[in-house]
């Protein structure tokens, strides 16, 4: 695989995750406002079981209003409490609410949804042993029945952890998409969660050994999008704490890289990052990182 470092003469794209409060259509004004060309939603509260329940007119108008803005790709986030690795009330709980947000998002252009997998609820098994851990069965039988119960152009985003959950090795993502065999299930890449798991992408070579990694293990065709954050940590931490652009320990050479390779630069850069004034990403950070570009 050739993933050599270029610079891009398309509008790359730059947007982030932005409150959806009040409705839809209001994350799709606030991204605009801060420069954004994509963007990131939660479909539902973050936090509880709460389903999303927009009416046919709101849904009209988001649909009308992403064109008109041109805001484009856009994704869900899932709640936070999803854990598809239990089989018991959280498991079915979170298999509903993923049912729902996929069989709402082509309805409105929405690509799919971003998914944090879960836990294991105890210590991480090692890269020799995941494979072998009976809740990957669990896992793996509930995301089938996600995939089973939505449309085939709902896209099911794996965004890998930056913590001791699953999806912190490229090694278990690997596994889950080759043994789920569906070409809807895609993978976020967090920059700071990456960071956490100790990939240090802080320059060209580094990156492209990253990606034939990544191709090997997972498929570069399977890359849907990147979250863009820094982080307040050391490389290795396991510590998911994000800072804003070239304010962290990511460092913005590992922005530009990415923002410049052949293999990443067309992807959608979507940024999570706390904002100069705490309220979440800003034109600063998007100005920022698109200063990258070159």
């Amino acid at each position: 695989m050739k993933n050599d470092t270029t610079l891009t003469t398309n509008i790359p794209k730059i947007g982030a995750h932005v409150s959806a409060s009040g409705g839809y259509t209001n994350a799709l004004e606030k991204v605009s406002q801060i420069g954004g060309n994509c963007l990131q939603l939660f479909a539902s509260p973050p936090r509880n079981w709460s389903n999303a329940n927009p009416n046919a007119e709101q849904l009209s108008e988001f649909e009308e209003l992403k064109g008109e803005l041109q805001i484009d790709p856009v994704y869900f986030h899932a709640t936070y409490l999803i854990n598809l690795s239990d089989n018991e009330r959280i498991g079915e709980s979170s298999k509903s609410i993923l049912t729902l947000e996929l069989k709402l998002a082509p309805q409105i252009g929405v690509r799919g949804s971003v998914v944090h997998l879960g836990s294991f609820k105890e210590k991480r098994p090692d890269e020799e042993a995941f494979r072998e851990h009976p809740k990957h069965n669990i896992l793996l039988k509930n995301i089938s029945q996600v995939l089973s119960q939505t449309p085939d152009n709902a896209l099911f985003i794996i965004e890998n952890a930056g913590t001791h959950k699953i999806g912190a090795s490229i090694a278990e993502i690997g596994f889950i998409i080759k043994s789920l065999k569906d070409r809807r299930v895609k993978v976020c890449l967090d920059t700071c969660h990456l960071h956490a798991a100790g990939f240090d992408l802080t320059t060209e070579e580094n990156l492209n050994q990253f990606l034939e990694l990544f191709d090997k293990l997972v498929g570069i065709e399977n890359l849907e999008l990147f979250h863009a954050n820094e982080s307040r940590d050391e490389l290795g931490s396991y510590r998911d704490r994000h800072e804003n652009i070239g304010d962290g320990k990511v460092g913005a050479g590992v922005f530009r890289n990415l923002l410049r390779n052949s293999a990443t630069k067309n992807k959608a850069f979507i940024l999570e990052v706390p904002g100069l004034d705490k309220k979440g990403p800003d034109l600063e950070n998007v100005e920022r990182l698109r200063s990258l570009v070159g």
